[in-house]
């Protein structure tokens, strides 16, 4: 695949697989409840991964990764909500904010592991090796799940319907039934408003489902339309913030996989060769792409790329002189790893992160959680300049930088996240009217699925960007601009925060 479809794929996965706990979360609420959901969920997700491990399998790829967007929608607004649940206790209240901090290091050591197991299975063996060994992941964490029933069962509670309260039979004839109807008529539009049919179609779809959340706001309460008021307007920021999160699994791949020098230092490979994490490479011709001076690749009049007998294209825009000899190999870090980089972050910082705001909460002067919005959407806006100064650093077409400026953009993101992300979560399950948690808790997701969305949009548009310092820059000057935007506001916003969080409603 070239660089636009590859992006276009990965851009709409990110975009459903954030989207589908909008439907999770309002079926948990109304209908299954939050353990049954979390069940069915990561069955389907078991089953989306077993699936992609199937080698040569065509179309069921796209039926794979449907079981596993579907199942996520079930899974994750709900495990969040059951967390937030047990810790609405009356003596745990003060401890939310920690305990999603824990939870969130939870998924990032999982995240962290995941892809040294990748490149593993995909080194030594094939890629289906490794979606399988996520699928069976994800049985033993079911497993796991139903083991531990007598801790989380009386956190199950669905909350009644209020008068209020849209009818479920409604939200299918006003937000799902218009949301199916718009998103085929973006898909239908002659040529592309947004580089793509998908980018089209998942547009014009979440128009009905925003405009629902709007709807949710217009009829509630004063009290109630102030709390999901502000979190609608957090969410808004956060969508910025979430573009920059997803390219981690979109642009700053490609710049990882090509524009990063990869060779392993002599130490390092001592360490990882045993492992099976290393990539080897030499310049004995093989099929490859056929791609110009800027790493585009050609395709025919059919749209399929082009390929033919060439060197690596990892050669492209690495020094002759720094080439291996005949007959020898160079041996890289798997682009895979470098996806570590982000939980690995992660596992360090959260206790700095959570000390910090321990020490700054003794003494008065802990940010609230709006501040720490505007703070973490500026911090953000860094990291994405990180990546405008490295791409200035020389020229990426004939030389490759260093993997320094990449992790440093990683490690300047992560405090942006451990400031919003986990706090996100609390967020939610603080403010949100309590019949409304796993609805609000999808909103949530919602945002992370637009900004995944805009992230594939822009990747789409990557091979465009002759000077790949303005893609980065747009993302920096966003992000920047949006959290200085909020920080007149955070004031009027904490005080419902602080109001939501004393009532019990």
């Amino acid at each position: 695949m070239d660089t636009s479809l590859a992006a276009d794929i990965v851009g709409s996965y990110i975009a459903l697989v954030y989207l589908t706990p909008f439907i999770g979360g309002l079926v948990a609420d109304r209908y299954l409840g939050y353990r049954r959901s979390i069940f069915l969920g990561g069955s389907l997700m078991a089953l989306g991964y077993f699936l992609l491990s199937i080698p040569n399998s065509g179309s069921l790829l796209y039926v794979a990764l449907a079981s596993v967007i579907i199942g996520n929608g079930f899974f994750k607004p709900n495990i969040s909500t059951l967390l937030g649940n047990i810790y609405n206790a009356e003596q745990l209240k003060p401890k939310k904010d920690i305990a999603y901090n824990i939870f969130y290091m939870g998924i990032n050591i999982g995240a962290f592991m995941c892809n040294f197991v990748a490149a593993y299975l995909r080194n030594n063996y094939t890629w289906g090796y490794a979606f399988f060994a996520a699928g069976a992941g994800m049985v033993l964490s079911m497993i796991w799940f139903a083991t531990g029933q007598k801790h989380i069962k009386h956190a199950d509670v669905i909350k009644p319907v209020q008068k209020e309260d849209m009818a479920f039979s409604k939200i299918i004839l006003y937000v799902f039934i218009p949301a199916i109807i718009a998103g085929t008529i973006g898909w239908m539009i002659p040529g592309n408003l947004i580089g793509s049919d998908s980018n089209d179609a998942f547009i014009f779809a979440c128009v009905p489902i925003i405009i629902f959340y709007f709807s949710v706001w217009y009829r509630c309460n004063a009290f109630d339309k102030k709390r999901i008021g502000t979190l609608l307007t957090l969410f808004g920021v956060a969508i910025i913030f979430w573009n920059i999160y997803n390219q981690n699994a979109t642009s700053l791949t490609i710049w990882a996989d090509t524009y990063t020098k990869r060779e392993t230092p002599a130490a390092v490979e001592k360490v990882l060769k045993p492992f099976g994490f290393l990539q080897i490479i030499n310049t004995k011709p093989k099929d490859v792409a056929v791609l110009d001076e800027q790493f585009r690749a050609k395709a025919d009049a059919d749209g399929k790329v082009i390929t033919h007998q060439g060197i690596d294209p990892y050669f492209q825009n690495l020094p002759k002189d720094q080439w291996p000899a005949e007959g020898q190999d160079l041996k890289l870090v798997s682009t895979e790893i470098y996806q570590s980089v982000n939980p690995f972050w992660i596992i360090v910082l959260t206790p700095v992160i959570v000390g910090l705001f321990g020490w700054l909460r003794a003494r008065g002067k802990e940010p609230s959680t709006p501040g720490k919005f505007a703070w973490g959407t500026i911090i953000a806006g860094l990291s994405s300049l990180i990546m405008v100064v490295a791409c200035l650093s020389t020229n990426v077409y004939h030389d490759k930088v260093s993997s320094a400026w990449i992790v440093a953009s990683y490690g300047v993101f992560t405090i942006s996240e451990l400031f919003m992300s986990p706090v996100g979560l609390s967020l939610v399950s603080k403010v949100a009217p309590r019949r409304f948690t796993a609805l609000m808790m999808g909103g949530w997701f919602i945002t992370t699925s637009l900004g995944g969305k805009i992230a594939g949009i822009m990747t789409g548009f990557w091979d465009k960007f002759d000077n790949k310092a303005i893609f980065f820059a747009i993302s920096a000057i966003a992000a920047i601009i949006a959290g200085l935007a909020l920080f007149p506001l955070t004031k009027r916003l904490n005080k419902v925060v602080v109001e939501a969080t004393a009532s019990n409603d």
